[in-house]
C-alpha cells in the first residue's frame, strides 16, 4: 500500500514541463514510476520530458498496443509501460512484466491500477489532475514508509 504522504507537489502549465521532470526526477526515491491520471491529462507528455532529461534521444510515443517500449539513456535502459489496454493481468506475465520491474532500469508505467497487485517493488506513485484553468497538478508519494523514512533522513 502507498503512503498518503506527499513529497512533493507542483502546480504547472505545459510549457514548463521540462523543469517539472527535473524537479520530479530529483525527488523519487526509486526507478519504478507509476504515473495516474485521466485520459488526456498529460501522463506521455510529462513521461517524454522525463525520458529525455534522462539522456535519450529516442522518439517517445505511448505504447498502447505494444504495450511497452524500450528506449536507451546513459548507461540505463527506460522501459515505458501504458497498459490502458490490458485486459487482464496474464497479458503482462506474457510479455515478461516481472523481469522489466526487477532490473536496474527505469520502468515507467501508464494506467498501473491494472497491476498494482503485482508491484511488488518499491515505487513511485506520481498522481496528475487537470485543473480548471489548465494547469496541471502533480503530486509525488512513496509506496511505503520505508521510502518515507530514508526520504526524511535524506538517504535516497
Amino acid at each position: 500500500m502507498y503512503s498518503n504522504y506527499i513529497t512533493l507537489e507542483i502546480i504547472y502549465k505545459i510549457e514548463n514541463i521540462n523543469e517539472v521532470a527535473q524537479q520530479l526526477i530529483a525527488n523519487v526515491t526509486t526507478k519504478t514510476l507509476l504515473f495516474y491520471g485521466n485520459m488526456g491529462v498529460g501522463k506521455t507528455t510529462l513521461i517524454k520530458a522525463i525520458v529525455k532529461l534522462l539522456g535519450s534521444d529516442d522518439d517517445v510515443s505511448s505504447p498502447t498496443f505494444s504495450i511497452v517500449n524500450e528506449y536507451e539513456a546513459y548507461n540505463t535502459l527506460i522501459y515505458h509501460f501504458d497498459l490502458y489496454r490490458i485486459k487482464d493481468v496474464e497479458e503482462l506475465y506474457n510479455v515478461g512484466i516481472e523481469d522489466y520491474l526487477f532490473s536496474d532500469n527505469w520502468s515507467i508505467i501508464e494506467w498501473p491500477e491494472k497491476i498494482e497487485n503485482i508491484v511488488s517493488t518499491d515505487y513511485d506513485r506520481i498522481e496528475l489532475e487537470l485543473n480548471s484553468d489548465n494547469s496541471r497538478t502533480l503530486k509525488l508519494k512513496p509506496k511505503n514508509e520505508f521510502n518515507l523514512k530514508n526520504m526524511q533522513s535524506g538517504n535516497q
